[in-house]
């Protein structure tokens, strides 16, 4: 009997040592349809879609490709099977041109030599029929956009033939017009009869997107689900395996007086006449489109970019720190946007980035007691509730929203008046998300000033006691608690 589904992954376990990553999991994905994959992190997500691509090798289970029982042994037999996966980070060559990314594997054909008089008009051909004709088969792909760039990975499976695409964490990076351009890209492929696994944090897209929706937890099968026959709030229910009933808990924080101050500050293109203040104990949200001139203001203030002119008030105490470590020192802290490549020594133990900023706390006299390290570092990580085996653990290991965790324990631990949280909630999941809305009101409690960076509208305004909107490296508005709305923040945000 001919089987409905174009990919079956059957009862699928896989085992790290003495750790169950996945256990009796099971995926069906009908030819042409697009199908959502979701669970918090640690879920088990990423597992299953590696021995998928071939990255991993299953210890139980059965995959099926049209039907057909397969034997996947790594990524070249998975390519064969015309199975592709677009992950966040591209797998392309920056000094390589856009014809020689999508067909790296294939420039000769199996001959001596290569045409490339071929190879740029069968790129061309790809991307135009993505819709992308603008895209130079010449250029080098590094000097493309992240938007681009993306184009070209997508090309690069079709140019295989893939007939089963899996999308990991797609719109992270991209602006609002070009993720409505890759949603256009998708159903287009859908429409043509390639499968989609789509994995994303993102509800909206989600609900947007896909045709079915299969459900992991801790690395077990939930179940599957008709998109159109559930919602947000039950699918958040069954990934977490516990009501939300309030997605942005309520706090009972006292704003005090004015921590910091900033008057005229310019740093370039994007940071021009930038005034604000933020006071002890409230969660100043920061709001624009990418581009804004969001991070780069907190960069400059920080002292890990150039200030040029402006003056920067620190409880009550003009400052003008020259690099991050004066910063740290004045107890002022900075969560980056990009946790893997700033916030993180990702080849580093929990203890050492957890420590790190506050060395001298920990070894006065310049001996570190490592017992004392310890116990205080499992102090601060307990405070934020993080998952992990041991501090000597490497950050790698943990989870998208345990990482994150660490990136703020290292600030906890410093003991810092002022925390800036640039996109704090960027790649986790929705139940980490809850966590660390928590650990901001927990901080604010405390009395600990919050800048918080997002360009989630509901985050910015289910958190703040106030907004700042930025456009073009600019204020363009300020808005109360009570005059927070969706409207409002895109009317400042766009300019109108």
């Amino acid at each position: 009997m001919e089987t409905p589904y174009k990919l079956e992954m059957k009862n699928i376990t896989k085992r790290f040592g003495k750790v169950t990553a996945l256990s009796d999991v099971s995926l069906q994905v009908k030819p042409g349809e697009i199908h959502a994959l979701v669970g918090e992190n640690g879920a088990g997500k990423s597992t299953l879609m590696k021995i998928l691509s071939g990255a991993y090798t299953k210890d139980e289970g059965e995959i099926f490709v049209d039907g057909n029982e397969v034997t996947i042994k790594g990524p070249k037999s998975s390519m064969d099977l015309g199975i592709a996966i677009i992950y966040q980070e591209f797998m392309l060559a920056p000094d390589l041109t856009v014809a020689e990314n999508i067909f790296i594997d294939r420039l000769s054909a199996g001959g001596k030599f290569i045409n490339w008089v071929k190879i740029k008009s069968d790129a061309k051909e790809l991307l135009e029929r993505l819709g992308f004709g603008d895209i130079n088969p010449s250029v080098k792909v590094g000097t493309l956009s992240v938007a681009y760039q993306q184009v070209v990975e997508i090309c690069k499976c079709l140019a295989r033939n893939a007939k089963i695409l899996v999308f990991d964490e797609p719109t992270a990076v991209l602006t609002f017009k070009e993720v409505r351009k890759l949603f256009e890209i998708i159903k287009n492929l859908s429409s043509a009869g390639v499968s989609i696994v789509y994995i994303s944090h993102r509800m909206e897209e989600i609900f947007e997107l896909s045709d079915s929706i299969t459900v992991l937890k801790d690395g077990g099968y939930v179940t599957t689900l008709n998109t159109a026959e559930t919602n947000q709030t039950d699918l958040v229910n069954l990934m977490v395996g516990r009501k939300l009933t309030d997605m942005f808990p309520a706090r009972d924080a006292k704003i005090g007086d004015v921590v910091l101050q900033v008057e005229g500050l310019n740093a370039g293109k994007m940071v021009q006449d930038i005034s604000f203040d933020t006071r002890a104990g409230e969660i100043h949200g920061f709001y624009g489109l990418v581009g804004a001139g969001r991070t780069e203001t907190m960069r400059a203030i920080f002292g890990a970019d150039k200030k040029s002119s402006g003056k920067i008030t620190y409880f009550g105490k003009e400052v003008d720190w020259k690099n991050p470590k004066q910063a740290v020192e004045a107890k002022f802290g900075l969560l980056p946007e990009d946790r893997k490549s700033q916030g993180l020594l990702l080849e580093q133990s929990i203890r050492i980035n957890t420590t790190l900023p506050s060395l001298n706390e920990i070894a006065p006299k310049g001996l570190i007691n490592h017992s004392v390290e310890k116990k205080k570092v499992k102090e601060a990580l307990a405070q934020i509730q993080t998952k992990y085996g041991d501090t000597e653990d490497k950050v790698n290991t943990l989870s998208g929203g345990n990482q994150q965790k660490i990136a703020l324990a290292k600030w906890i631990f410093a003991k810092c008046k002022c925390i800036v949280f640039d996109e704090p909630t960027r790649g986790v999941d929705v139940g980490a998300k809850v966590e660390i809305f928590n650990v901001m009101n927990a901080l604010a409690e405390q009395g600990i000033a919050i800048i918080m960076i997002s360009s989630e509208m509901p985050e910015v305004i289910g958190m703040c006691d106030r907004v700042t909107v930025m456009r073009n490296g600019k204020i363009t508005g300020e808005l109360t608690k009570a005059e927070l709305s969706e409207e409002s923040l895109i009317k400042y945000a766009m300019g109108v």
